[in-house]
């Protein structure tokens, strides 16, 4: 049996059960909050708990590293939407220890895509077409500069309203304690805290 015909018996299973009713909400986050994440796998269920957080509560996006690496890419893009068409208040970057892409080489990253049939004349087609992916898939040395840089490209955006709170966290993978970077508040007037 595959994995997908796996999670497809489980799923019929789950719908068949109405195991779905404990998870029901509307899209409007009901405390007002946007996550972006890592996709880091151990800390899926973690990052909830952690953060005091049921389904429904908030929006989360997530992808490698929790990092927002273009002004105009999907990350900021999901942002903007949970702030102005989802009823976002608060936006938290939370990062974690021990990541996957502290150290990322893009060297690395292009040798296994050419030892998993990638060409390089594909890859040498995509510099000479201007895309800079060695800026791509290169990571960070630090995890609290790199949530920073997220927290700032987020805060800066303009499109960003001033009046929201970015706040930038560090969370342990295995006991979930956070570690706080930026408090969003710090940078809003009094009246919104």
């Amino acid at each position: 049996m595959t994995l997908l015909s796996e999670i497809l018996d489980h799923n019929q299973e789950f719908v068949e059960a109405g195991e779905y009713v404990q998870f029901f909400s509307d899209k409007f986050p009901n405390r007002g909050l946007a996550i972006l994440s890592c996709m880091d796998a151990r800390i899926i269920e973690l990052l909830n708990q952690a953060l005091g957080l049921k389904n429904g509560d908030a929006k989360m996006i997530k992808n490698a590293g929790a990092l927002v690496t273009h002004p105009w890419g999907s990350v900021m893009r999901s942002l903007l939407v949970a702030v102005f068409e989802l009823r976002c208040k608060e936006i938290m970057v939370v990062a974690h220890y021990d990541c996957g892409m502290r150290g990322l080489s893009s060297k690395h990253v292009l040798e296994q895509a050419e030892a998993a049939g990638i060409s390089a004349t594909s890859i040498e087609t995509l510099r000479n077409a201007a895309i800079d992916l060695d800026g791509w898939l290169t990571g960070f040395e630090d995890v609290g500069q790199s949530v920073r840089h997220s927290v700032n490209m987020i805060r800066n955006h303009p499109l960003m309203p001033k009046s929201i709170p970015v706040h930038g966290l560090v969370i342990h993978p295995t006991t979930g304690k956070l570690d706080m970077v930026v408090n969003g508040y710090d940078n809003v007037s009094d009246d919104i805290k």
